[in-house]
């Protein structure tokens, strides 16, 4: 009886420090509302991205831990997997799948597929708080036009590298460097004419990338100001230079604004450069939230793109929301070619994280 005792004490304690060491964490996303745009008919749609993600983390002593992430995206209207342009489905961890190593002092080190520095980076500086939805700024107006992975599958993410290295320094005094270094990989199918033709693109199927791309920024946020210089090259040697800040006037103001420089001089003979600007503004008064953007996008010898957003966002508890989004959109004929060049975009719907 005495042994059985012990024995069951022992397997309590031991099984007591295996759960200290190590934990995994089942994270989500699921947004959907009613969306409306300019000679479109209303159908159900989403604002933000839907994920399922598992996320842990190991105790190997001396301040260091194994990490890993690996995440989904779905379609809340259909429950497939998440769609890109033109209907492709995407791959199915599609969000990011990574692994590495963290302490305080060393920061932390992970291997795979995820948003690049400058992307993950910028969505701070952002009054959508860098959500996809066509009212928000990130995916367009935030990077100047700008693809992190342009020899990607069809219909991927264009903010995120594969087979890539990541780090993020620790935070010292405010101060962060963070930095993402892909490989130089071929071609997955997103044929690229480039300088060449239809016939001879400067990029065709299954042909190897030009450089290896990378991304790198230096962050400084403290309670009342931040800010983010960041640089990135892809696959095809086109570059994105940004400087983004925000300033916290009191707890409930939050006012920012970024600017952004693309340079397409390997795969353009003409039209190569293209600024971009946006400022915006948060005002969060009890369970509301007033989310206010306007920008523009200057691209050399083209339309200029200009776009006014509008959000409100009503909390109904720390991980449920309501919300309501107007914004409108307009100068370049790739915004809506069959009717014209201005675009209106309506939202209601509900967002719950678990």
């Amino acid at each position: 009886m005495k042994k059985s005792l012990l024995a069951l004490a022992l397997f309590g304690a031991f099984a007591g420090v295996a759960q200290a060491q190590s934990a995994v964490v089942i994270y989500g996303n699921v947004d959907a509302g009613l969306i409306k745009r300019t000679n479109q008919t209303l159908n159900i749609g989403k604002r933000a991205n839907n994920t399922l993600g598992f996320k842990g983390t190991e105790d190997l002593g001396s301040g260091l831990k194994a990490i890993f992430q690996v995440e989904m995206r779905y379609e809340p209207d259909s429950g497939t997997l998440e769609q890109g342009a033109g209907g492709v489905q995407r791959p199915t961890f599609q969000g990011q799948t990574r692994v590495g190593l963290e302490s305080a002092a060393m920061g932390m080190i992970r291997i795979g597929r995820g948003l690049t520095a400058f992307q993950e980076s910028s969505m701070a500086f952002e009054p959508f708080r860098g959500i996809p939805s066509p009212a928000a700024f990130q995916t367009d107006l935030m990077v100047a036009g700008y693809t992190s992975d342009p020899l990607g599958l069809p219909g991927n993410s264009t903010n995120r590298f594969s087979n890539a290295l990541f780090y993020n320094s620790p935070v010292m005094s405010g101060f962060q460097v963070n930095t993402t270094i892909g490989t130089r990989e071929a071609n997955q199918g997103a044929v690229l004419i480039g300088r060449g033709t239809g016939a001879a693109p400067q990029y065709p199927a299954n042909s190897l990338a030009s450089a290896n791309p990378f991304s790198i920024t230096g962050t400084y946020k403290t309670a009342a100001v931040g800010v983010m210089l960041a640089y990135e090259r892809n696959a095809v040697e086109s570059t994105v230079r940004s400087v983004a800040a925000y300033v916290m006037l009191s707890p409930a103001i939050k006012l920012m604004g970024a600017i952004t420089q693309h340079d397409q001089e390997h795969t353009r003979l003409i039209n190569q450069d293209t600024t971009a600007w946006v400022l915006g503004a948060n005002y969060t008064l009890g369970a509301s939230k007033f989310i206010a953007g306007y920008g523009q996008k200057d691209p050399d010898g083209l339309n200029k793109v200009k776009q006014f957003s509008l959000g409100y966002e009503y909390s109904l508890s720390k991980r449920t929301y309501l919300y309501a989004d107007l914004s409108n959109k307009k100068g370049a004929p790739a915004i809506a070619p069959a009717t014209g060049t201005s675009i209106n975009h309506y939202a209601l719907g509900v967002n719950h994280s678990f």
